[in-house]
């Protein structure tokens, strides 16, 4: 079959479109030029691999003559993955939802030549979409008085994020507690998550109320972290064969995901499991946090002779039978006849009866694996983990769902500080040995050598490494080596830490308003410049920017990482007053600076003092520790936090691990 000009993109996603009959450009001046010669509007289309309805209307439009005839005659049409091109993605999704109240994925914008937005919308089935492609394209020949009309008003609605002033005053712990109470008032008290379905596992938010339980020790606090973590892991949001989270569940219960696996998502959800462990210690926590990590480093994880250590992006929700046509969940899902045929009917029945399955299923005649009738109740007993390990092994024989094997680094660094976290915390040196590998791997491949970064990274891609890095990349890096260092207790991933800070600095920096701009100064102009303000499926840019350098200025004490933090923080004053729960992230900052730091600093051979820091969630401390740290630049200095800076172990007589604890509490 012939192939588009999507066949030369290294993007997982780009390439499932090369054999499509629409005549694809992917971002870049080619694509312009041809509208621009041709008059035409740009059809720009942006989904991600992982994309359930995104697959769907590639079938029902992308893959169909007639559709693709119309587009061709019509439009320039041009292909973007998000994951590669946020800041596209950004752009054209802020103007679909000021046209439409709502956005999501696919997404299809209309464009001038000159790129600028007049119409959009999510997903179109084909009737629609052909409908769609006739409107447009007789507005743009009858009424070009109405698209500049659109256009305008779509251009005044884009540029305000950027323009957001900051506040003359740092956000306070008002602003925390309105955005607690916010939270109580959309708690499910039955199933957990927050709102209705469809339901997402809103790590920010629920690491804020754990923050909030640790200053304050609340029975409010802890039902909303323990029904919310209980119920996500019982439910088939959870793997229960192979561990990991899919996106998000399409029902309250949890039970029924779009079976889409993404890295980002393992990285946040390890990170609330582990926290919320290291609070309450509740065993089945601790389980989630390992089987989750053993599914990125078993299943997701790069290895080749030249390079190793890279995690990849995500798994498809879909995956083909034995006709080769996909279907969403096959690979996940069970029938009674499957497990009797890997187990037996006698060892099968205890299976069938622990994962709740029955004949008639609970998903399109198959079985979603949950324990929702037992919530929480998790831990397995050995005979139902042997067959566990034996239904994993039979289903790893099964046709696969499809594999974006792009390497980003923003969600590298996400994975790569959870993973350091937990690795220390469970004192797991397999684990640290992994999270050293994937540094090193992101330092060797994703980093130029003039010490700029990139994006994404393919193994089979030429050049390996693509698109310039965002925002986003470097303050997730900024953190992720940070936890390196505070884990492994070598000096050395906190020089890389300020490394990269100095590039986000000088880089994305915005001199007038403070914040950090989406993409750097030299970067590829868009029609606008944006700011990345609000968390969503991610933690915002500029939230992590916050919470990455008030921390690595508190290891430092170098005060213009602190006061950079404060200056991110002004700007999203305002917003955190208006929408709080939209920047819970944000609000963990907001912490940092309103409670104080504590600078642990450990000395000597004393593993028994580190392990002591490791066990606890101290969301409000950074450490120090190593041969690397012995020295008086590290044990004299202050702080360069605006608190009480904490030297325990160092300059306080403290010998024993109990001692420490009680300084601690």
């Amino acid at each position: 079959m012939a192939q588009n000009r999507l066949a030369r993109e290294t993007s997982p996603y780009l390439r499932q479109h090369a054999e499509n009959p629409v005549d694809w450009y992917a971002w870049g001046p080619e694509a312009f030029a041809a509208a621009e010669e041709r008059d035409v509007p740009i059809l720009l289309s942006v989904g991600y691999s992982a994309c359930h309805w995104c697959h769907v209307m590639a079938h029902e439009c992308f893959e169909d003559a007639e559709v693709a005839a119309e587009m061709n005659r019509l439009f320039v049409n041009v292909k973007v993955d998000r994951e590669e091109r946020p800041d596209v993605d950004a752009i054209y999704m802020e103007a679909v939802q000021a046209l439409t109240g709502r956005g999501g994925w696919p997404m299809t914008v209309f464009l001038t030549p000159g790129r600028r937005p007049f119409y959009g919308g999510t997903y179109f089935p084909k009737p629609n979409f052909l409908a769609l492609l006739a409107s447009i394209d007789e507005v743009w020949r009858t009424r070009r008085i109405d698209v500049d009309q659109n256009v305008t008003a779509l251009m005044e609605a884009l540029g305000r994020a950027a323009a957001i002033t900051p506040h003359d005053d740092l956000p306070g712990l008002d602003t925390i507690n309105a955005a607690l109470q916010q939270l109580g008032q959309s708690f499910d008290g039955e199933w957990g998550g927050f709102g209705p379905a469809p339901k997402f596992p809103s790590t920010m938010n629920l690491d804020l109320v754990l923050r909030a339980h640790v200053r304050l020790p609340s029975d409010a606090a802890r039902t909303v972290v323990t029904t919310s973590l209980d119920a996500m892991a019982s439910g088939g949001m959870y793997d229960h064969i192979g561990g990991g989270f899919a996106r998000y569940s399409t029902d309250r219960e949890w039970l029924v995901p779009h079976f889409e696996k993404m890295l980002s998502d393992q990285a946040l959800l390890v990170r609330i499991y582990l926290h919320a462990w290291l609070v309450f210690r509740e065993p089945q926590w601790r389980q989630v946090v390992e089987e989750t990590i053993g599914y990125v480093l078993g299943e997701m994880t790069h290895h080749s002779p030249e390079s190793s250590g890279g995690w990849y992006s995500a798994e498809d929700a879909d995956s083909p039978d034995e006709h080769g046509h996909g279907h969403e969940g096959l690979f996940s899902t069970w029938t009674i006849a499957e497990m009797e045929d890997v187990l037996g009917p006698d060892r099968a029945a205890e299976s069938i009866e622990w994962w709740e399955a029955t004949e008639s299923g609970n998903f399109e005649g198959r079985n979603i694996l949950c324990r929702l009738a037992h919530r929480g109740e998790l831990l397995r007993p050995e005979s139902v983990g042997r067959s566990r390990a034996q239904l994993y092994d039979a289903r790893s024989k099964r046709a696969k769902p499809g594999l974006d094997d792009k390497v980003l680094t923003e969600w590298n660094a996400l994975f790569l500080a959870s993973l350091a976290e937990a690795g220390a915390a469970l004192q797991r040196q397999d684990w640290l040995d992994a999270a050293i590998a994937n540094a090193e791997f992101l330092l060797a491949e994703l980093r130029g050598p003039d010490g700029r970064w990139f994006r994404s990274w393919q193994a089979d891609g030429r050049p390996r490494a693509r698109h310039a890095a965002f925002a986003a990349d470097h303050a997730c890096l900024i953190d992720a080596f940070t936890r390196l260092g505070e884990a492994t207790g070598r000096a050395r991933w906190i020089t890389e830490a300020t490394t990269v800070a100095d590039t986000l600095l000088d880089h994305f920096w915005d001199t007038d308003a403070g914040g950090v701009f989406t993409t750097a100064d030299d970067a590829e102009a868009l029609i606008v410049r944006q700011k990345d303000i609000l968390d969503n499926a991610t933690p915002s840019a500029n939230s992590v920017t916050a919470v990455a350098l008030y921390r690595l200025g508190a290891l430092t004490g170098e005060a213009r990482f602190t006061n950079h933090a404060d200056q991110t923080m002004r700007l999203l004053a305002r917003v955190l007053a208006a929408a709080p729960t939209a920047a819970c992230n944000a609000l963990a900052a907001v912490d940092l600076r309103e409670q104080g730091m504590r600078e642990i600093v450990v000395t000597g051979d004393r593993p028994d003092l580190v392990a002591a820091v490791h066990q606890r969630w101290l969301p409000n401390a950074v450490l120090a520790w190593g041969e690397e740290y012995d020295s008086p630049l590290w044990q004299g200095r202050a702080a360069g936090f605006a608190h009480v800076c904490e030297h325990f172990a160092c300059q306080l007589p403290v010998t024993t691990v109990d001692e420490l604890g009680t300084l601690l509490s």
